[in-house]
């Protein structure tokens, strides 16, 4: 994970730098434990937030998946599949959370 954190997260992360390490290291575990590529990590990661309902988590793993090369049709497919399991409100609200940073 990144040492440049905004907000809230660099905050802990400064504060409790111990903590934010084993945070990491719990991730790159859960990372390494199958067999998704980093691509394929991305997008669930962002569909996870998108129905957690976390507008900061979507932020976040739209932005890092535009850095990582992922088009954004294709985060913006992930808001779309949300329609079904989760509703058209939440889909739409998580359209407009990518595109805060897909159209920044």
């Amino acid at each position: 994970m990144s040492n440049d954190l905004p907000g809230a997260a660099g905050n802990l992360a400064a504060a409790h730098p111990e903590v934010w390490d084993a945070y990491a290291s719990l991730g790159a575990a859960t990372a390494n434990a199958g067999g998704l590529s980093a691509r394929e990590r991305r997008l669930v990661k962002l569909a996870l937030a998108i129905g957690a309902g976390s507008e900061g988590a979507v932020h976040s793993h739209a932005r890092r998946g535009l850095a990582e090369d992922i088009g954004q049709q294709d985060l913006h497919q992930v808001a779309l599949l949300a329609i079904g399991p989760l509703g058209l409100p939440r889909a739409v609200a998580a359209g407009t959370w990518i595109s805060d940073v897909t159209e920044a």
